[in-house]
């Protein structure tokens, strides 16, 4: 197993630790789960970077990557969704439409036209927005200021919004294969 692909394990390996501390009763409980958040979101960028610089990309990171970060994703909007049930309707937007891209992904790889749906400027700024406003989120206590939640709040919708429209892109990219299969 390569240094990348090893990164990618070591994610898969924090989420239950994400969850756990969420769950925990320390006194910083959300902050350890949103440090923890945080090392698992960056090294979804560290582990890409490593396989790209380093020409280390293996298919079992290509396959295991996005594995990673669906779960890491689901697993924290679940748990987030048990305390805020206001995060429920972002949280199913976020979840169908990362099952959705997968579908479509796997379905266009299978007739040799991977490229098409290939990651977009706008999948990367919604992972992006969905990772600072997860983290945002996580941080939000009982005690928290009122602007917090709402950042929070606000982002986690931009994100799903931003989720639909890139979903939109990948979608309309692969309409002229799709239409011919």
């Amino acid at each position: 197993m390569n240094l990348a692909n090893a990164i990618t394990s070591f994610r898969l390996l924090l989420i239950p630790m994400v969850v756990g501390s969420y769950y925990s009763d320390w006194v910083f409980s959300n902050v350890a789960a949103a440090a923890l958040f945080t090392l698992a979101s960056l090294s979804d960028w560290l582990d890409g970077y490593l396989a790209r610089r380093l020409d280390i990309a293996t298919d079992l990171g290509a396959f295991l990557d996005p594995v990673a970060d669906k779960l890491l994703v689901s697993a924290v909007l679940i748990m987030l969704s048990t305390q805020l049930p206001v995060l429920l309707l972002p949280a199913i937007l976020i979840v169908s439409r990362e099952i959705a891209i997968s579908a479509l992904r796997e379905w266009m790889a299978a007739r040799g036209k991977r490229d098409v749906v290939a990651v977009a400027y706008s999948g990367k700024l919604k992972t992006t927005v969905q990772m600072l406003a997860i983290i945002v989120l996580i941080l939000v206590t009982e005690s928290s200021p009122d602007y917090l939640i709402w950042l929070g709040l606000g982002m986690i919708y931009l994100a799903a919004l931003l989720g639909l429209y890139s979903a939109y892109l990948y979608f309309k990219a692969a309409m002229p294969s799709l239409s011919g299969s």
